[in-house]
Protein backbone atom coordinates (compact mmCIF):
# COMPACT_ATOMS: atom_id res chain seq x y z
CA UNK A 1 0.00 0.00 0.00
CA UNK A 2 1.36 3.42 -0.91
CA UNK A 3 2.01 6.17 1.63
CA UNK A 4 -0.70 8.28 -0.08
CA UNK A 5 -3.34 5.60 0.43
CA UNK A 6 -2.24 4.97 4.01
CA UNK A 7 -2.69 8.64 4.87
CA UNK A 8 -6.07 8.60 3.23
CA UNK A 9 -7.13 5.64 5.37
CA UNK A 10 -6.34 7.66 8.48
CA UNK A 11 -8.59 10.47 7.24
CA UNK A 12 -11.39 8.02 6.54
CA UNK A 13 -11.15 6.49 10.01
CA UNK A 14 -11.33 9.96 11.55
CA UNK A 15 -14.44 10.78 9.53
CA UNK A 16 -16.16 7.60 10.67
CA UNK A 17 -15.26 8.25 14.29
CA UNK A 18 -16.62 11.77 13.99
CA UNK A 19 -19.97 10.87 12.47
CA UNK A 20 -20.64 7.40 13.83
CA UNK A 21 -23.55 7.14 16.32
CA UNK A 22 -21.19 5.88 19.03
CA UNK A 23 -19.18 9.09 18.78
CA UNK A 24 -22.09 11.34 19.65
CA UNK A 25 -21.33 12.88 23.02
CA UNK A 26 -23.60 12.78 25.99
CA UNK A 27 -24.17 16.50 25.43
CA UNK A 28 -25.71 15.91 22.02
CA UNK A 29 -28.84 17.94 21.49
CA UNK A 30 -32.08 16.09 21.00
CA UNK A 31 -34.71 17.57 18.73
CA UNK A 32 -36.87 18.42 21.75
CA UNK A 33 -33.99 20.20 23.47
CA UNK A 34 -33.24 22.15 20.32
CA UNK A 35 -36.86 23.27 20.07
CA UNK A 36 -36.87 24.36 23.72
CA UNK A 37 -33.72 26.45 23.22
CA UNK A 38 -35.12 28.08 20.08
CA UNK A 39 -38.43 28.93 21.74
CA UNK A 40 -36.59 30.47 24.67
CA UNK A 41 -34.21 32.58 22.59
CA UNK A 42 -36.34 33.48 19.56
CA UNK A 43 -36.49 37.19 18.73
CA UNK A 44 -39.59 36.52 16.67
CA UNK A 45 -41.38 35.21 19.76
CA UNK A 46 -40.11 38.15 21.81
CA UNK A 47 -41.71 40.47 19.26
CA UNK A 48 -44.95 38.47 19.43
CA UNK A 49 -44.93 38.61 23.25
CA UNK A 50 -44.54 42.38 23.15
CA UNK A 51 -47.46 42.49 20.76
CA UNK A 52 -49.54 40.61 23.32
CA UNK A 53 -48.52 43.07 26.05
CA UNK A 54 -49.48 45.99 23.83
CA UNK A 55 -52.87 44.44 23.02
CA UNK A 56 -53.51 43.78 26.71
CA UNK A 57 -52.73 47.41 27.52
CA UNK A 58 -55.12 48.62 24.81
CA UNK A 59 -57.86 46.33 26.11
CA UNK A 60 -57.40 47.71 29.63
CA UNK A 61 -57.47 51.24 28.23
CA UNK A 62 -60.79 50.49 26.51
CA UNK A 63 -62.16 49.16 29.82
CA UNK A 64 -61.74 52.61 31.36
CA UNK A 65 -64.49 53.83 29.02
CA UNK A 66 -67.05 52.26 31.39
CA UNK A 67 -65.67 54.03 34.46
CA UNK A 68 -66.24 57.57 35.73
CA UNK A 69 -63.75 60.26 34.74
CA UNK A 70 -62.43 62.73 37.29
CA UNK A 71 -60.89 66.07 36.46
CA UNK A 72 -59.83 69.12 38.41
CA UNK A 73 -59.01 72.72 37.54
CA UNK A 74 -57.33 75.57 39.36
CA UNK A 75 -57.22 79.13 38.07
CA UNK A 76 -56.24 82.63 39.10
CA UNK A 77 -57.57 85.76 37.45
CA UNK A 78 -56.53 89.35 38.22
CA UNK A 79 -58.69 92.17 36.94
CA UNK A 80 -57.45 95.68 36.15
CA UNK A 81 -60.08 97.09 38.49
CA UNK A 82 -62.73 95.90 40.84
CA UNK A 83 -65.94 94.83 39.13
CA UNK A 84 -68.64 97.46 39.73
CA UNK A 85 -72.14 98.35 38.74
CA UNK A 86 -73.35 101.90 37.92
CA UNK A 87 -76.86 102.92 38.94
CA UNK A 88 -78.48 106.25 38.09
CA UNK A 89 -80.06 106.81 41.48
CA UNK A 90 -83.54 107.96 42.42
CA UNK A 91 -83.54 111.68 43.37
CA UNK A 92 -87.16 111.67 44.44
CA UNK A 93 -86.35 108.96 46.91
CA UNK A 94 -83.22 110.67 47.97
CA UNK A 95 -80.97 107.99 46.49
CA UNK A 96 -78.07 109.51 44.63
CA UNK A 97 -76.48 107.99 41.54
CA UNK A 98 -73.22 106.06 42.01
CA UNK A 99 -71.27 102.84 41.51
CA UNK A 100 -71.46 99.62 43.50
CA UNK A 101 -68.54 97.26 43.80
CA UNK A 102 -69.62 93.71 42.93
CA UNK A 103 -66.39 91.71 43.07
CA UNK A 104 -62.71 91.59 43.81
CA UNK A 105 -59.58 92.19 41.77
CA UNK A 106 -58.02 88.84 42.75
CA UNK A 107 -60.07 85.74 41.91
CA UNK A 108 -59.00 82.19 42.81
CA UNK A 109 -61.04 79.25 41.57
CA UNK A 110 -60.73 75.48 42.15
CA UNK A 111 -63.12 72.83 40.89
CA UNK A 112 -63.45 69.08 40.56
CA UNK A 113 -65.73 67.21 38.16
CA UNK A 114 -66.90 63.60 37.97
CA UNK A 115 -68.40 62.33 34.70
CA UNK A 116 -70.00 58.89 34.46
CA UNK A 117 -71.11 57.66 31.02
CA UNK A 118 -74.65 56.27 31.10
CA UNK A 119 -75.36 55.60 27.46
CA UNK A 120 -73.23 55.86 24.35
CA UNK A 121 -75.22 53.92 21.79
CA UNK A 122 -73.25 50.75 22.55
CA UNK A 123 -70.03 52.33 21.34
CA UNK A 124 -68.08 51.88 24.56
CA UNK A 125 -68.96 48.19 24.79
CA UNK A 126 -68.23 47.57 21.12
CA UNK A 127 -64.88 49.34 21.42
CA UNK A 128 -63.93 47.25 24.43
CA UNK A 129 -64.97 44.04 22.70
CA UNK A 130 -62.91 44.97 19.64
CA UNK A 131 -59.78 45.43 21.74
CA UNK A 132 -60.49 42.21 23.65
CA UNK A 133 -60.59 40.40 20.32
CA UNK A 134 -57.33 42.12 19.34
CA UNK A 135 -55.75 40.71 22.50
CA UNK A 136 -57.00 37.22 21.67
CA UNK A 137 -55.64 37.63 18.14
CA UNK A 138 -52.20 38.60 19.48
CA UNK A 139 -52.16 35.49 21.67
CA UNK A 140 -53.05 33.26 18.72
CA UNK A 141 -50.42 34.99 16.59
CA UNK A 142 -47.86 34.14 19.26
CA UNK A 143 -48.87 30.50 18.92
CA UNK A 144 -48.46 30.72 15.14
CA UNK A 145 -44.97 32.17 15.52
CA UNK A 146 -44.09 29.35 17.90
CA UNK A 147 -45.12 26.82 15.27
CA UNK A 148 -42.94 28.62 12.73
CA UNK A 149 -39.95 28.43 15.05
CA UNK A 150 -40.56 24.73 15.73
CA UNK A 151 -40.75 24.00 12.01
CA UNK A 152 -37.52 25.92 11.35
CA UNK A 153 -35.74 23.94 14.08
CA UNK A 154 -36.96 20.62 12.71
CA UNK A 155 -35.89 21.42 9.15
CA UNK A 156 -32.45 22.62 10.29
CA UNK A 157 -32.02 19.61 12.59
CA UNK A 158 -32.92 17.09 9.87
CA UNK A 159 -30.64 18.84 7.39
CA UNK A 160 -27.74 18.41 9.82
CA UNK A 161 -28.54 14.70 9.97
CA UNK A 162 -28.83 14.61 6.18
CA UNK A 163 -25.38 16.12 5.64
CA UNK A 164 -23.86 13.83 8.28
CA UNK A 165 -25.31 10.78 6.53
CA UNK A 166 -24.01 12.06 3.19
CA UNK A 167 -20.59 12.60 4.77
CA UNK A 168 -20.63 9.03 6.01
CA UNK A 169 -21.52 7.87 2.51
CA UNK A 170 -18.77 10.01 1.01
CA UNK A 171 -16.29 8.54 3.51
CA UNK A 172 -17.34 5.02 2.59
CA UNK A 173 -16.95 5.92 -1.06
CA UNK A 174 -13.40 7.16 -0.51
CA UNK A 175 -12.54 4.04 1.48
CA UNK A 176 -13.74 1.79 -1.33
CA UNK A 177 -11.93 3.87 -3.93
CA UNK A 178 -8.75 3.73 -1.86
CA UNK A 179 -9.01 -0.04 -1.63
CA UNK A 180 -9.55 -0.26 -5.38
CA UNK A 181 -6.61 2.08 -5.92
CA UNK A 182 -4.39 -0.28 -3.89
CA UNK A 183 -5.44 -3.26 -6.01
CA UNK A 184 -4.91 -1.32 -9.24
CA UNK A 185 -1.44 -0.20 -8.18
CA UNK A 186 -0.48 -3.76 -7.27
CA UNK A 187 -1.78 -5.03 -10.60
CA UNK A 188 0.15 -2.33 -12.44
CA UNK A 189 3.41 -3.21 -10.68
CA UNK A 190 3.21 -6.80 -11.84
CA UNK A 191 2.14 -5.75 -15.30
CA UNK A 192 -1.42 -7.06 -15.21
CA UNK A 193 -3.10 -3.77 -16.18
CA UNK A 194 -2.00 -0.75 -18.24
CA UNK A 195 -0.97 2.46 -16.52
CA UNK A 196 -4.10 4.32 -17.62
CA UNK A 197 -6.26 1.90 -15.55
CA UNK A 198 -4.22 2.75 -12.47
CA UNK A 199 -4.38 6.46 -13.26
CA UNK A 200 -8.13 6.25 -13.70
CA UNK A 201 -8.45 4.71 -10.24
CA UNK A 202 -6.31 7.50 -8.76
CA UNK A 203 -8.39 10.17 -10.52
CA UNK A 204 -11.61 8.69 -9.13
CA UNK A 205 -10.02 8.58 -5.67
CA UNK A 206 -9.08 12.26 -5.93
CA UNK A 207 -12.64 13.14 -7.00
CA UNK A 208 -13.99 11.12 -4.09
CA UNK A 209 -11.77 12.99 -1.66
CA UNK A 210 -13.05 16.31 -3.02
CA UNK A 211 -16.62 15.09 -2.61
CA UNK A 212 -15.81 14.21 0.99
CA UNK A 213 -14.48 17.71 1.62
CA UNK A 214 -17.66 19.23 0.19
CA UNK A 215 -19.77 16.90 2.32
CA UNK A 216 -17.90 17.91 5.48
CA UNK A 217 -18.39 21.58 4.59
CA UNK A 218 -22.08 20.84 4.14
CA UNK A 219 -22.19 19.53 7.71
CA UNK A 220 -20.59 22.69 9.04
CA UNK A 221 -22.98 24.85 7.03
CA UNK A 222 -26.10 23.08 8.31
CA UNK A 223 -24.80 23.20 11.88
CA UNK A 224 -24.24 26.94 11.52
CA UNK A 225 -27.81 27.25 10.29
CA UNK A 226 -29.07 25.33 13.32
CA UNK A 227 -27.04 27.54 15.65
CA UNK A 228 -28.51 30.61 14.00
CA UNK A 229 -32.05 29.39 14.64
CA UNK A 230 -31.12 28.57 18.23
CA UNK A 231 -29.70 32.12 18.50
CA UNK A 232 -26.22 30.84 19.32
CA UNK A 233 -22.86 31.78 17.87
CA UNK A 234 -22.39 30.05 14.51
CA UNK A 235 -19.07 28.69 15.78
CA UNK A 236 -20.70 26.84 18.67
CA UNK A 237 -19.97 23.12 18.55
CA UNK A 238 -23.09 21.16 17.68
CA UNK A 239 -23.80 17.48 18.15
CA UNK A 240 -27.21 16.04 17.36
CA UNK A 241 -28.88 12.70 17.96
CA UNK A 242 -29.30 10.66 14.80
CA UNK A 243 -33.06 10.09 14.58
CA UNK A 244 -33.59 9.87 10.86
CA UNK A 245 -36.26 7.24 10.40
CA UNK A 246 -39.60 6.76 8.71
CA UNK A 247 -42.79 6.64 10.74
CA UNK A 248 -45.63 6.16 8.26
CA UNK A 249 -48.40 8.76 8.41
CA UNK A 250 -51.61 7.34 9.84
CA UNK A 251 -53.97 10.12 8.75
CA UNK A 252 -55.51 10.52 5.33
CA UNK A 253 -55.46 13.80 3.47
CA UNK A 254 -59.04 14.51 4.54
CA UNK A 255 -58.17 13.84 8.18
CA UNK A 256 -55.16 16.15 7.95
CA UNK A 257 -57.37 18.85 6.47
CA UNK A 258 -59.88 18.47 9.29
CA UNK A 259 -57.11 18.71 11.89
CA UNK A 260 -55.97 21.95 10.24
CA UNK A 261 -59.48 23.40 10.42
CA UNK A 262 -59.51 22.73 14.16
CA UNK A 263 -55.96 23.68 15.12
CA UNK A 264 -54.45 26.03 12.54
CA UNK A 265 -53.88 29.32 14.42
CA UNK A 266 -54.11 31.40 11.25
CA UNK A 267 -57.71 30.25 10.77
CA UNK A 268 -58.49 31.26 14.35
CA UNK A 269 -56.86 34.63 13.75
CA UNK A 270 -58.91 35.08 10.60
CA UNK A 271 -62.16 34.33 12.44
CA UNK A 272 -61.20 36.77 15.19
CA UNK A 273 -60.48 39.51 12.64
CA UNK A 274 -63.93 39.04 11.13
CA UNK A 275 -65.47 39.34 14.58
CA UNK A 276 -63.37 42.38 15.38
CA UNK A 277 -64.41 44.08 12.14
CA UNK A 278 -68.05 43.52 13.13
CA UNK A 279 -67.44 45.20 16.49
CA UNK A 280 -65.85 48.18 14.75
CA UNK A 281 -68.97 48.52 12.61
CA UNK A 282 -71.07 48.51 15.80
CA UNK A 283 -68.81 51.16 17.34
CA UNK A 284 -69.27 53.37 14.29
CA UNK A 285 -73.05 52.91 14.39
CA UNK A 286 -73.12 54.15 17.98
CA UNK A 287 -72.50 57.67 16.63
CA UNK A 288 -76.11 57.69 15.41
CA UNK A 289 -77.24 57.91 19.06
CA UNK A 290 -76.79 60.61 21.71
CA UNK A 291 -74.25 60.15 24.47
CA UNK A 292 -75.69 60.58 27.96
CA UNK A 293 -73.54 61.15 31.03
CA UNK A 294 -74.10 61.93 34.70
CA UNK A 295 -71.97 64.93 35.71
CA UNK A 296 -71.19 66.21 39.19
CA UNK A 297 -69.29 69.47 39.90
CA UNK A 298 -67.86 70.91 43.09
CA UNK A 299 -66.06 74.26 43.23
CA UNK A 300 -64.47 76.68 45.66
CA UNK A 301 -63.85 80.45 45.21
CA UNK A 302 -61.98 83.19 46.99
CA UNK A 303 -59.90 86.33 46.72
CA UNK A 304 -56.91 84.53 48.21
CA UNK A 305 -55.25 81.15 47.89
CA UNK A 306 -57.23 79.92 50.89
CA UNK A 307 -60.38 79.87 48.68
CA UNK A 308 -62.40 81.06 51.67
CA UNK A 309 -64.83 83.12 49.65
CA UNK A 310 -65.40 86.91 49.57
CA UNK A 311 -67.98 89.33 50.80
CA UNK A 312 -69.52 89.14 47.37
CA UNK A 313 -69.63 85.38 46.79
CA UNK A 314 -69.87 82.16 48.83
CA UNK A 315 -66.74 80.08 48.91
CA UNK A 316 -68.20 76.87 47.46
CA UNK A 317 -70.84 75.50 45.11
CA UNK A 318 -71.87 72.12 43.68
CA UNK A 319 -74.25 70.66 41.15
CA UNK A 320 -75.36 67.32 39.71
CA UNK A 321 -76.83 67.06 36.24
CA UNK A 322 -77.51 64.73 33.37
CA UNK A 323 -75.88 65.78 30.12
CA UNK A 324 -76.82 64.58 26.64
CA UNK A 325 -74.60 65.24 23.64
CA UNK A 326 -75.85 64.41 20.18
CA UNK A 327 -74.15 65.29 16.92
CA UNK A 328 -77.24 64.87 14.76
CA UNK A 329 -75.76 66.31 11.58
CA UNK A 330 -72.16 65.78 10.41
CA UNK A 331 -72.63 65.65 6.64
CA UNK A 332 -72.68 61.88 6.51
CA UNK A 333 -69.51 61.36 8.56
CA UNK A 334 -71.00 58.55 10.65
CA UNK A 335 -72.49 56.85 7.60
CA UNK A 336 -69.12 56.84 5.87
CA UNK A 337 -67.47 55.36 8.96
CA UNK A 338 -70.09 52.61 9.05
CA UNK A 339 -69.64 51.92 5.33
CA UNK A 340 -65.86 51.71 5.77
CA UNK A 341 -66.32 49.31 8.68
CA UNK A 342 -68.63 47.05 6.67
CA UNK A 343 -66.14 47.04 3.80
CA UNK A 344 -63.44 45.97 6.24
CA UNK A 345 -65.67 43.18 7.53
CA UNK A 346 -66.34 41.93 4.00
CA UNK A 347 -62.62 42.08 3.26
CA UNK A 348 -61.84 40.01 6.35
CA UNK A 349 -64.37 37.39 5.26
CA UNK A 350 -62.86 37.16 1.77
CA UNK A 351 -59.36 36.89 3.26
CA UNK A 352 -60.57 34.04 5.47
CA UNK A 353 -61.86 32.10 2.48
CA UNK A 354 -58.62 32.70 0.59
CA UNK A 355 -56.63 31.53 3.61
CA UNK A 356 -58.65 28.31 3.82
CA UNK A 357 -57.82 27.52 0.21
CA UNK A 358 -54.13 28.29 0.75
CA UNK A 359 -53.94 26.05 3.81
CA UNK A 360 -55.60 23.20 1.90
CA UNK A 361 -52.94 23.61 -0.79
CA UNK A 362 -50.14 23.60 1.80
CA UNK A 363 -51.44 20.36 3.29
CA UNK A 364 -51.83 18.77 -0.14
CA UNK A 365 -48.26 19.64 -1.16
CA UNK A 366 -46.78 18.44 2.13
CA UNK A 367 -48.89 15.27 1.98
CA UNK A 368 -47.69 14.47 -1.55
CA UNK A 369 -44.07 15.22 -0.63
CA UNK A 370 -44.41 12.86 2.31
CA UNK A 371 -45.77 10.08 0.11
CA UNK A 372 -43.05 10.65 -2.48
CA UNK A 373 -40.28 10.50 0.13
CA UNK A 374 -41.77 7.39 1.72
CA UNK A 375 -41.84 5.67 -1.67
CA UNK A 376 -38.27 6.77 -2.35
CA UNK A 377 -37.13 5.29 0.98
CA UNK A 378 -38.51 1.87 0.05
CA UNK A 379 -36.98 2.02 -3.42
CA UNK A 380 -33.60 3.20 -2.12
CA UNK A 381 -33.42 0.33 0.39
CA UNK A 382 -33.92 -2.17 -2.40
CA UNK A 383 -31.48 -0.38 -4.70
CA UNK A 384 -28.80 -0.38 -1.98
CA UNK A 385 -29.11 -4.16 -1.62
CA UNK A 386 -28.81 -4.62 -5.38
CA UNK A 387 -25.95 -2.12 -5.68
CA UNK A 388 -24.00 -3.78 -2.86
CA UNK A 389 -24.30 -7.17 -4.56
CA UNK A 390 -23.37 -5.66 -7.92
CA UNK A 391 -20.29 -4.03 -6.40
CA UNK A 392 -19.26 -7.26 -4.67
CA UNK A 393 -19.47 -9.17 -7.93
CA UNK A 394 -17.65 -6.48 -9.90
CA UNK A 395 -14.85 -6.27 -7.34
CA UNK A 396 -14.44 -10.06 -7.28
CA UNK A 397 -14.36 -10.22 -11.07
CA UNK A 398 -11.75 -7.48 -11.19
CA UNK A 399 -9.50 -9.26 -8.68
CA UNK A 400 -9.84 -12.40 -10.81
CA UNK A 401 -8.92 -10.34 -13.89
CA UNK A 402 -12.17 -10.99 -15.74
CA UNK A 403 -13.48 -7.40 -15.43
CA UNK A 404 -12.07 -3.97 -16.16
CA UNK A 405 -11.45 -1.22 -13.62
CA UNK A 406 -14.30 0.85 -15.05
CA UNK A 407 -16.78 -1.88 -14.14
CA UNK A 408 -15.74 -1.66 -10.49
CA UNK A 409 -15.80 2.12 -10.50
CA UNK A 410 -19.24 2.19 -12.09
CA UNK A 411 -20.57 -0.30 -9.54
CA UNK A 412 -19.10 1.75 -6.72
CA UNK A 413 -20.68 4.92 -8.11
CA UNK A 414 -24.08 3.24 -8.27
CA UNK A 415 -23.74 2.07 -4.66
CA UNK A 416 -22.75 5.53 -3.42
CA UNK A 417 -25.61 7.11 -5.32
CA UNK A 418 -28.10 4.64 -3.82
CA UNK A 419 -26.87 5.35 -0.28
CA UNK A 420 -27.03 9.11 -0.88
CA UNK A 421 -30.56 8.85 -2.25
CA UNK A 422 -31.59 6.84 0.79
CA UNK A 423 -30.17 9.49 3.15
CA UNK A 424 -31.85 12.27 1.17
CA UNK A 425 -35.15 10.38 1.13
CA UNK A 426 -35.08 9.96 4.92
CA UNK A 427 -34.33 13.65 5.45
CA UNK A 428 -36.93 14.71 2.88
CA UNK A 429 -39.52 12.53 4.59
CA UNK A 430 -38.91 14.03 8.02
CA UNK A 431 -38.86 17.57 6.63
CA UNK A 432 -42.09 16.95 4.69
CA UNK A 433 -43.63 15.57 7.88
CA UNK A 434 -42.54 18.70 9.77
CA UNK A 435 -44.12 20.90 7.10
CA UNK A 436 -47.30 18.86 7.19
CA UNK A 437 -47.48 19.27 10.97
CA UNK A 438 -47.06 23.03 10.57
CA UNK A 439 -49.76 23.09 7.91
CA UNK A 440 -52.09 21.27 10.31
CA UNK A 441 -51.18 23.60 13.20
CA UNK A 442 -49.81 20.85 15.46
CA UNK A 443 -46.36 20.02 16.85
CA UNK A 444 -46.54 16.23 16.79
Amino acid sequence: MTTKCQGLRIVIVAVFLLFSPSAVSAQALTLEESIAIALKNSYVLDIAKEGVKGAQAQRKEALTGFLPKFSTTYSYTRLNEEPNFYFPGFPLAGIPAGRMVTGTIDNYNWGIEARQPLFAGGGILANYQAFKIAEDTALVEQTAKSLDVIQDVKIAYFNVLRTQRLTQTAGQQVEMLAAHCDVAENFYRVGLIPKNDMLQAEVELANGRQTLVKAKNGVESTKARLNTILKRDVRTAVEVVDMLDCQPLRQSFEECLEIARQHRPELKMSALKIEQAGKMVRAAQSEYFPAVSLVGNYGRFGDSTSLSGTQYKDRESWQVMAVANWNFWEWGKTKYRVDAGKAGENQAQDQSRELSDQIALEIKNAFLALQEAESQIAVSKKVIEQAEENFRIAEARYKERVARSTEVLDAQTLLTKAKAEYANALADYNIAYARLQRAMGVTH
